[in-house]
Parts: structure tokens; sequence; C-alpha cells
């Protein structure tokens, strides 16, 4: 490409044989035919993002061969085989009639095209600028929801910046296609007025035949130019105004044509009609309209074909009654997905649906955020719930619902004015949002609001269920397989906990615990060698638990820390030591012995210290002494399920703490 581009330049000022400029003619066709049709096969406009870079070499090089051309023709009153016989057959030797054809290209070029292109180029080009602060804002929404990994919407992110560089490219570029039409208009001109003098003045020759002789080449060198750039101005029209779609052009408009057997039939009609009118030539009119009619009737033939189809293999198959089926369908799957018919769509991957290509996604980013693999996700309808109802169960049993109405996209927060919505609840955080119709989406998002399409709503959802249910859903395979793992990378850790006599449940026990909390379990390796040194003390759950958490300390307290400060509830340290008489110990673990009345108002203090932290904008964690941490967090896990508790011992010496509350019994010192 560099080396062409400077041909280009070189082709303006060194003169050309005939014989390579005729080459050079057919090149610049055969480009500008390639170009028209690369412009209708693409499946949007990012498949060809060299476009506007390619439009600029082209008007470059269609401009240097009129230069040559003009060049030979002045020179010699000769320039090349091709020239020559555009002048004469296909504008049969007129100098009238190749001006009026000429004009008339340029005219639909000018007027026509390269207006109504460089328009929607400049209106996609502002449209996309003030679409992308949405587009990122949704790009993050699915990485946080785990939809998609860093990878990807690192991809997604330069898609985005892409498509604003080509749409603005292309408002740009548009410029140069305006040009190269008014520079034809003025190159032809001048060669017919440059001719004129040329063949009068210095060859001798009479009027007529300078005009004849100059005159011919010159229109036939604008039409040999113009027609290329007629196709190039097409497939810059084709390019701004193709929507992103899964086929080509032409594979669209032949399947969006073909569903509409009524219009044909009208069209038919109509257009045969037509031909019973007096003095309209009758066979023209009649052989259209009984093509369209046929055409119709064949569209008919074939939409009966594919309903056939479609029932055949939706007929419900005889199902097989051996024991090994029973067997499957009894079995109650760990983590379920239940959808209503109306969300089908989302599932299915013949129409368009991605829903499991998320979950798979999913299930990564919280492998690569717990350390545990949650297992598949059986995905099923269910008739007997609403059309755009779906229900999440763990074990069978539901721990999650919500909806997700087709057309519609989820616009958390308050609603922009002029958007219609209906007021709902974000089912994964309880925050105020509303159901908008799908094409009011971009319209939310240059208002700053956070759009969220359906099936991120639903992967959010099962992403927050997956995490609260984390321990639930480790079973002992699972614990197998990780144990298994690390004997295969640290086989001496896996030579002791094999010779020591904690058993996989113990382990399983230990992390869904930890799991329950929140805790992720990546750093096996360090859990396993505190619960085999734990093991020759105790092998009690609880305090193997702890044994891990006091190893995992730093890392819990810093994932619950921002810039280095970690806010935290405290108590005070005469109800603590109140606390810690009352403690006894049950086949659950440690627990307070406390009057009802005293602790409903304990837990209560620590809700209420915790809701007033957060609605300053603190994220706090309550700590306690590590002989009391079990006790505490399962006392107030139910008034304050979000709230982490911490042991002293578990807080990192890098962390600063910054105190939001004091617990006692009388009130909340903050």
């Amino acid at each position: 490409m560099p080396a062409a581009v400077v041909c280009i330049v070189v082709m303006m000022v060194v003169p050309l044989p005939p014989v390579l400029l005729d080459l050079l003619l057919v090149l610049n066709l055969s480009g500008a035919v390639l170009i028209l049709l690369t412009s209708m096969y693409v499946q949007k406009a990012l498949d060809f993002s060299v476009f506007p870079s390619l439009l600029l070499v082209a008007t470059m090089f269609r401009l240097a061969l009129n230069v040559s051309s003009t060049r030979l023709v002045l020179l010699h009153g000769y320039a090349g085989k091709v020239i020559e016989s555009f002048g004469h057959v296909v504008i049969g030797g007129s100098v009238v009639v190749g001006l009026v054809i000429f004009l008339i290209l340029v005219i639909i070029q000018f007027v026509v095209i390269t207006n109504g292109a460089g328009r929607v180029a400049e209106v996609g080009a502002r449209f996309t600028l003030d679409a992308m602060p949405g587009k990122q804002m949704a790009i993050d929404a699915d990485l946080n929801a785990g939809v998609i990994d860093e990878e990807q919407a690192r991809i997604r992110r330069r898609e985005v910046g892409a498509e604003a560089d080509f749409y603005g490219a292309m408002d740009g570029a548009s410029k140069f296609v305006k040009g190269d039409a008014i520079a034809a208009i003025i190159i032809t001109f001048v060669n017919l007025f440059g001719g004129f003098i040329v063949g009068v003045l210095q060859h001798g020759m009479s009027i007529g035949d300078a005009i004849q002789t100059y005159s011919v080449l010159s229109v036939g060198d604008g039409l040999v130019s113009q027609i290329p750039a007629l196709l190039i101005s097409i497939a810059s029209g084709l390019i701004v105004t193709r929507s992103a779609t899964e086929n080509d052009m032409g594979s669209d408009m032949l399947s969006q044509f073909g569903k509409q057997r009524q219009a044909l039939q009208v069209a038919a009609v109509c257009i045969g009609g037509i031909a019973i009118i007096p003095g309209l030539p009758k066979m023209p009119f009649l052989l259209v309209g009984g093509g369209l009619w046929f055409v119709a009737a064949r569209v008919k033939k074939q939409e009966t074909a594919d309903a056939a189809a479609e029932i055949t293999a939706n007929e419900p198959k005889p199902a097989e009654a051996s024991e090994e089926n029973l067997t499957t369908e009894m079995r109650v799957e760990p983590l379920e997905l239940e959808v209503g018919f109306g969300l089908m769509d989302l599932v299915d991957p013949e129409r368009g649906g991605d829903l499991l290509t998320r979950v798979r996604s999913l299930r990564r980013k919280i492998a690569l955020e717990l350390g545990v693999v949650v297992p598949p996700v059986r995905t099923r309808d269910n008739i007997e719930l609403p059309p755009n109802a779906y229900v999440i169960r763990v074990h069978g049993v539901e721990v999650g619902h919500g909806e997700a109405p087709a057309g519609q996209v989820l616009v958390l927060g308050d609603l922009p004015e002029g958007i219609p919505g209906t007021p709902t609840t974000d089912p994964v955080f309880g925050l105020e949002a509303h159901w908008v119709p799908r094409e009011f989406g971009p319209q939310a998002e240059l208002h700053g609001s956070t759009v969220i399409d359906r099936g991120s709503v639903l992967t959010a959802h099962l992403a927050e269920v997956a995490r609260d249910h984390a321990g639930r859903l480790l079973s002992r395979q699972d614990v197998k397989e990780l144990v298994d793992a690390i004997a295969a990378t640290d086989p001496i850790l896996g030579e002791e906990l094999g010779g020591s006599s904690v058993s996989l449940g113990e382990v399983q026990r230990v992390l869904q615990n930890l799991l329950e909390e929140g805790v992720g379990v990546r750093d096996l390796v360090r859990i396993l060698e505190t619960l085999t040194e734990r093991a020759r003390i105790s092998k009690d759950p609880e305090g193997l638990t702890e044994a891990a958490r006091a190893a995992l300390g730093p890392a819990i307290s810093s994932a619950h820390a921002a810039s280095g400060r970690l806010p935290v509830i405290t108590i005070d340290p005469l109800l603590e030591h109140t606390l810690l008489e009352s403690m006894r110990t049950g086949e659950q673990g440690s627990f307070l012995a406390l009057d009802p009345d005293t602790a409903e108002h304990f837990a209560l203090r620590v809700a209420s210290t915790a809701r007033e932290a957060e609605e300053r904008g603190a994220r706090p964690v309550l700590v306690c002494s590590a002989q009391l941490r079990p006790a505490v967090r399962r006392l107030t896990k139910n008034v304050a399920p979000g709230l982490p508790v911490l042991a002293y011992g578990e807080i990192g010496p890098q962390l600063e703490l910054e105190t939001m509350g004091v617990i006692d019994l009388v009130a909340a010192t903050v």
C-alpha cells in the first residue's frame, strides 16, 4: 500500500504509455466493483473498517488517472483503447450525448448519493459518540455481573471505540466523494476547452475536426473515471446505512421480502391492473404482474413447508422408559434455572440467545473469585410460570425469582422524562428500577441512566444466588477434585493430608463455612496446611474453620477495605465481657445464651449501626475477639446478613481502622 500511494503521486508527474494507462483504467474499474460488492456482503460496517482510508486512496488514484489521460489527449490526441472505446462505442461518437450522460451521472453521484451518504455519516458519527458512555456502562455492568471476563470486556471496549472512530472517519471521508464529483466536472470541461485550443492553434486543425477529436476523447475520459466514482459513492452510502445483521444485504432483502406474501400479491394485482388502462402497453405490465404473483405463490408454499417442518420437529418423541432415564429425571440438580416460554429466546441459540454462553462465563468468573467451580446450571422451560418470569432453585428449593419482559430493558434509578416505563425493583440489589421498551434504551443512556438488557439481568441474579449459596453448592465430589488437584501440584501436602485423620467430609464442612461467610478458598494450599496442623489438637468443625480464617486473616480483611482503610464497628468492652460469659457450646457450635430481649436488642443495635454507616457511604465490618466471633456471627446473620464479622486477629497490619460505631445495650455511640 505505501508503494501504491507513492506510485499514484508519480503518475501525476511522469507520462504513462497508452498501454499502461489502459491497464490502470481497467484496474480502477475492477477495484470499484470489488469495493461495491464487499460493502454489500459485509454483515456490519466495522467488518470493512478500512473503507474510509481506502476511499481516499481510490479517489487519488482516479484523479491521477485523469491527469495522465489529460496529458496524453492534449499531447498526442490519443489516450489508449479504453478511452477511445468509451468515446466512440458507449456514446456513439456524439459529443452532445456523451456530455448529457456524463452530467446525469455527476448529478446522480453529487446531488443524490453523496449528499445523502454524507448526511447519514454525520448523523451516525454524532449518535455513535453520544451513545459511547452508555455502551461503556453496559460493558461494566456485564463485567461486574460476571457475564463477561476482563478480556471480553477489553474486546468490547475496543469495538465501541472502533465504531466511533469509523463513523467519525466516514463523516470526513464523504467529503472526498463530494470533492471528486466536483473535480470530475472541472477536469472534463478543462479538457474540452484545452483540446479545442490545442487542436486549432498547435495542430492547425479545423474547428469541427478539433471538436470532434478532442471532445469525444475528453467525454470518454470523463465517463471512464465517473463510472468507478459512482460505484464507490454507492458503496459509501451502503456502508453508512448498513445495520448489523447475521447475513449479507442480499440474503436479508430476499428473506424480508419473502415474508411479505400479501404485499407481493397486492403489488401483482396493481401492476397487472394497469395493463387494462387504454393506451398503455399491456405486455410489460402483464409480465411483471404475473411474475410477482408467481413469487407470492412460491412464498406461500415455502411458508407451508416450513410450518410443517417446525411442527414435526416440535412433536414430542416417545420417551424411553429405561431405569437410566428415570434415575436422571428423579435427580435433584444443585442449581436450576426455570424460565417461562417468553424467555426462551434468551436460551435458544438458534433464536440469537446467548444465555448459556453467559452462564459459562459466569461459572469461570466465580471460580476465579471464590476458588470453587459452580456446578452446571440446568436450564429448562416451565409452562406453569408466567411468560416473562423465571425461578432459580438450589437443590430443588426456590431461592430467587424475577421477570424479564420481552422487548424491554431495565433502567436503574429515576426514569428520565419522556421515556415510558413500568416501575419494578432490581432483583439483585433491590434498587428502584423501571422496565422500558428497548427502543428507548439509547435515549435513557444519553441521559446517564444505567441500562441493562434482559439477559444481563437474569445472569446477574444467577451470579448473586451462586455467590450467596456457594457453600451449599460445594459437593463432596467437588472437594475431592480440589484436593486431588492440590496433591498433583504439592505432593508433600497431599501425602500429609492423606496420612492425617482429616476426612474429606471435614474439609468440605470447613470450606462450606468459609464460603457461607463470603470468604474465598482460592488459597486452598494454606487452608489444607492449617487443617492438617489443627487436626492434631482438635477436629471440631468450628475450631478448624476459625484456624483457617486466622491463616487467611489479612486477605479477608483486605477484601473489605478501600484504599487501605477498613471501616469497623466494635463492641463495648463491658458488653463483650458479658457476651463471653454467656457463651455455650452445642452440636452446631458455640452460641450466646442470652435472654430473648437482650439478644434481640443486641442484634438490632448491630443492624441499625451498620445501616447508618452504609448511609454515609461506608461498608463496615463488625470486629470482636476470636473466641466470640462465631457466636456473634450466628446471632447477627439473620438481621444483618450482609455485615461481615471479623476477629481482631484477622485484621491485617497494613490496614488503617476507621471506627464507625460502638455497640452497647443502651445506645450506639457513633
